[in-house]
């Protein structure tokens, strides 16, 4: 049976998604950071506060991303349709 995805929840999306990106920039930042502190001198060592702020403006900037990109896909299904996919029902 093909169905198609009327509407996405831009603010839910935008969560979800927001929360992944930031924990998802830790993998690079944590050994970046570590390479960082171990080989820059110390008067040239970045400061902390700038490895914080990486994975608050990927939170942000996911969400608005996301939002902005949910809004338009609701905005466009009217036009255009949404996303199909085929489901089967499993009736054993």
């Amino acid at each position: 049976m093909k169905q198609q995805i009327e509407r996405l929840s831009p603010h839910q999306n935008g969560k979800v998604f927001a929360v992944l990106m930031a924990v998802g920039s830790l993998v690079f930042l944590i050994p970046f950071f570590i390479i960082a502190s171990f080989t820059a001198p110390a008067e040239q060592a970045p400061p902390v506060w700038l490895f914080l702020l990486f994975p608050i403006g990927y939170l942000v900037l996911g969400y608005i991303m996301v939002v902005i990109s949910c809004a338009l896909y609701n905005f466009m299904y009217r036009y255009i349709g949404g996303i199909e996919y085929t489901a089967k029902s499993d009736a054993g």
